[in-house]
């Protein structure tokens, strides 16, 4: 068996909070300067898609929350996407343009249950666009709402 070397790509960029469609900009942006040098494999951070609030503490309180809290929840909430959904079949159109596997950190709304939680995730995209799969990391509900929160207490 013959050796085979894969150029990969680690993205190490700031992601762009709260603006879905100039962070999908930036990551099909990225993804083409790296595929343009060879890379077949790209990764991006944690939470890239759309960033991860640090310092942000969505208002919260034991027992309670702000209302500007609730508006920066909101929009967080309102930034994350559905796996799968729109953004990943974005992602998926671009690694199959550029005929690349993409791993991408993404902030992922819940569709099975609650509706309102959010993961940290992994998205797997192969070459062919397909979601190969996805990993959404275990991080237990925080009291300012992050992840585990519900987006119902944001509205």
């Amino acid at each position: 068996m013959r050796n085979r070397h894969v150029k990969v790509a680690v993205i190490q960029a700031a992601p762009i909070l709260f603006d879905k469609q100039s962070a999908m900009d930036k990551i099909a942006s990225m993804t083409k300067e790296a595929a343009g040098q060879g890379a077949e494999l790209i990764v991006f951070p944690e939470v890239f898609l759309p960033g991860y609030p640090r310092g942000l503490s969505f208002g919260a309180r034991v027992g309670s929350r702000t209302a500007d809290g609730r508006k920066d929840w909101e929009r967080y909430w309102t930034s994350a996407i559905d796996v799968p959904g729109d953004e990943t079949k974005q992602i998926g159109d671009l690694a199959k343009e550029l005929g690349v596997h993409l791993v991408i950190g993404v902030v992922e709304r819940d569709q099975d249950f609650s509706t309102g939680t959010l993961f940290n995730t992994m998205i797997y995209i192969g070459p062919d666009g397909e979601l190969l799969g996805k990993h959404r990391k275990l991080v237990p509900p925080a009291p300012n709402g992050c992840y585990g929160g519900k987006a119902t207490a944001a509205r």
